[in-house]
């Protein structure tokens, strides 16, 4: 999850398509919303498939905003899809909303990223087309990913994951980043919880609280995680970067918590999006601009033997 600030940047992206003999690449459309790229590891017959589920804003397939270019979620793909694994990645439908300009922020609900998750799994498996379906769920795609792989998938991958409802992760990252700005945050959402809108709040704040982004934010505060992931029947890993400035490992141990059963990992290193960090927070933040930068091998390594397992 990107600091909150970045949660409603706007991109448009172009439709790609490429073979390079070890997997090959379809673009998909499963629905009027969602259109996606799915890599098939050549001479592997009914494969196993891993559906992808982008973070927070409006993010596409590869992991990319308008002023975030990190290619994350392209270079896991490719990396799982070189291992032997079907992968399916997909522009979340404000993408889609914002190219055709219907996308309106008092329209946006969480339950849509849900139902477009379900729409996608449910589309692989009508398909019949592989032998098992694994969900990974980055940052926001977390939670979106356990509410939808439950009585659907066969695994589950949280990679940074919240283990926390949204509004008390927007007050740790608050405390952190801007902590004069925390207590005024706690307050306005205990009013949106109690009323169903918030009127007091700092301008600071406006990218959370303005009247046009409430409906959104009520939304996604109905879930916890906690709650959610301890709903699913299947094998669950969990993992987190150690560098990650945006969710903390702490909210990997929340999730692991109510989940005694996953598999939890830590990655040494490794930044919310994926790329190895060995210096400082200012080359955490300038990873989130470096498209080349390859995503860390371990994360790729722990999750093809999870499904391969």
């Amino acid at each position: 999850m990107k600091p909150i600030v970045y949660l409603f940047f706007l991109v448009i992206t172009s439709l790609s398509f490429s073979q390079n003999g070890i997997s090959s690449a379809r673009d998909i459309s499963v629905s009027p919303y969602i259109d996606g790229t799915i890599l098939l590891p050549n001479g592997v017959e009914n494969p196993k498939l891993a559906i992808i589920i982008a973070g927070s804003g409006p993010t596409d397939r590869n992991g990319n905003q308008q002023m975030m270019n990190t290619n994350s979620l392209k270079y896991l793909a490719e990396g799982l899809s070189t291992n032997g694994i079907a992968t399916f990645r997909y522009d979340k439908r404000i993408i889609k909303q914002m190219k055709d300009r219907t996308l309106t922020e008092e329209s946006v609900s969480f339950d849509d990223f849900i139902e477009d998750a379900i729409a996608v799994i449910d589309y692989f498996k009508r398909s019949k087309s592989f032998s098992n379906i694994y969900i990974i769920g980055h940052s926001q795609g977390s939670l979106v990913g356990m509410i939808a792989a439950q009585g659907r998938a066969d695994g589950f991958i949280s990679i940074a994951g919240a283990g926390q409802e949204i509004d008390d992760v927007i007050v740790d990252q608050l405390d952190k980043q801007a902590p004069g700005l925390k207590d005024n945050a706690r307050r306005a959402f205990d009013d949106m919880r109690a009323n169903g809108f918030a009127l007091n709040y700092s301008p600071g704040l406006a990218s959370i609280f303005r009247k046009s982004i409430q409906p959104f934010m009520l939304t996604w505060m109905r879930f916890d995680p906690k709650i959610e992931i301890a709903k699913l029947d299947m094998p669950v890993l969990i993992i987190n970067g150690e560098k990650d400035l945006q969710v903390q490992v702490s909210e990997a141990e929340k999730l692991k918590a109510a989940k005694p059963d996953a598999q939890y990992e830590i990655i040494e290193g490794m930044n919310h999006i994926l790329k190895k960090i060995e210096g400082s927070d200012i080359e955490n933040s300038k990873s989130y601009n470096e498209p080349k930068r390859p995503v860390v091998q371990e994360v790729i390594d722990l999750i093809h033997g999870f499904i391969l397992n």
